[in-house]
């Protein structure tokens, strides 16, 4: 009987190994079949879906017959057009048609112009599509000659040319949403991405030159990780490798104060008109909308060209923060003018461009456990449900990773459930117990085999 109940606890066991083999097994596939998706896999707002059809009916057009594209105050693309012709195709596709009297060829060939003058910091000029103008704006430190100066080159292009004074100064803004510290200044990371094999901030490229070490506190006993790109300036991005090469828990998450974070689920180009929010440090959660595209500033330590200009407020420590809407990550905070009393204008670095030319990809998060979801209308949602002033920055998350975490244990790793670790250790158990089992019946049967012939041992 006896031997009996252990021939059956023998195989209950080795069932129970090979079982846990083949789980083991299954999670690690999942896991790996879980990693990342790309851009294609990724939920697409209503924001970005009324951008691409402005943008597509643009491009079959073509830039002599339309002047850009937005985000009407009702949420429906907006597109501006030379002829009726051109309306009349607009409002085929279910977009509304603007007659305006310069087409994009126009706005830049002005633009062109003003980019061969002569430099001056503390300009900047962007094409607002609303009123079909290119816009150019000078800060205090512009001296009256120079200003008059520019002023002419504005005349000499025609009406369409809007001059504008600002209060405060464009400059590059430094920190930001999780704050990260080096010898070069403090600055915060913007999103966290990856290459395959090791994880970076993406964050803006005035925070520091290539070879900057960053730490997570002022004491510099948490470090970060050393930049290892910069583009600065012509465009204004960095890459900051973790100095683990993990990101670690909440890599998908951005904060936004007090604990708080919004899940950052995709990455996309905004449209004019659109609703975004950015975070920082400084003045923590704003938000605001996006006025141009394709701004160019002449900041003092050079010119950067293609920037987001939105009417978000921002102040010095700020820059290299997210900003987003709707989980769909767009921008870092380049720099701008003004601050969160006064209001002002602030430029942000296109997320996707920095992908593209880095070769790397937006970390997305993976839905947290109680996560309050970000509304998302259905297709048979009114116009009014898609306004631009109904969007929310994206799913709430807490902060529990990232620069602000970077003490990540490996236990915590290895049972993060997007990591191939929980499966490889239920094979290593399983693995285990066989060996286990096999030893003890070996082990048994010696014993037996022992007593059995004990007695005719001399």
């Amino acid at each position: 009987m006896r031997h009996a109940r252990r021939r059956v606890v023998r195989r209950v066991t080795r069932l129970a190994a090979v079982g846990g083999l083949l789980l083991g097994g299954t999670m690690v596939t999942r896991a790996v079949a879980s990693e990342t998706p790309g851009d294609s896999a990724l939920t697409r707002t209503y924001a970005q879906e009324a951008g691409d059809t402005g943008a597509g009916l643009v491009s079959r057009l073509g830039t002599s017959r339309t002047a850009g594209t937005w985000i009407g105050a009702g949420g429906k693309p907006v597109v501006a057009v030379t002829d009726e012709r051109a309306a009349a195709d607009v409002r085929r596709a279910g977009a509304e048609a603007k007659v305006v009297e310069h087409s994009m060829n126009e706005l830049k060939s002005a633009t062109a112009t003003l980019r061969s003058a002569p430099r001056v910091a503390g300009t900047a000029w962007s094409l607002d599509y609303t009123t079909n103008q290119v816009v150019v704006q000078g800060d205090r430190t512009v001296s009256s000659t120079d200003w008059s100066r520019m002023t002419q080159v504005a005349d000499g292009i025609g009406g369409f040319v809007r001059m504008e004074r600002t209060e405060g100064t464009f400059q590059t803004r430094l920190n930001g949403a999780q704050p990260i510290l080096s010898t070069a200044g403090r600055c915060s990371a913007g999103f966290n991405v990856t290459n395959g094999q090791s994880d970076f901030i993406l964050t803006a490229g005035h925070c520091g030159p290539t070879g900057s070490v960053w730490f997570a506190d002022t004491g510099g006993s948490r470090q970060v990780g050393k930049t290892i790109t910069q583009n600065f300036p012509g465009s204004d991005f960095s890459l900051v490798q973790y100095d683990n090469g993990q990101a670690g828990d909440g890599a998908g998450v951005v904060s936004i104060g007090d604990g708080r974070g919004v899940q950052i689920t995709g990455v996309g180009d905004p449209s004019v008109g659109q609703r975004v929010f950015r975070s920082g440090s400084t003045s923590g959660l704003r938000d605001g909308q996006v006025t141009a595209v394709n701004a160019t500033v002449n900041y003092p330590e050079g010119t950067v060209s293609g920037l987001i200009e939105t009417n978000v407020c921002a102040e010095p420590g700020d820059s290299g923060g997210p900003m987003f809407s709707e989980g769909i990550a767009l921008g870092v905070t380049s720099g701008g003018s003004g601050d969160c009393t006064q209001g002002g204008t602030t430029f942000f670095q296109p997320v996707t461009k920095a992908l593209s030319e880095l070769g790397v990809q937006l970390i997305v998060a993976t839905p947290a456990a109680g996560a309050s979801p970000s509304p998302t209308p259905s297709a048979s949602s009114t116009q009014s449900s898609v306004a631009p002033g109904a969007a929310t920055p994206g799913a709430s998350a807490p902060v529990t990773g990232g620069a602000g975490a970077l003490g990540t244990t490996l236990l915590a790793r290895l049972t993060d459930t997007r990591n191939i670790g929980p499966g490889l250790l239920v094979i290593g158990g399983s693995l285990i117990a066989l060996v286990a089992t096999r030893y003890i019946r070996a082990e048994q049967d010696r014993k037996a085999y022992q007593r059995y012939y004990s007695a005719t041992w001399g």
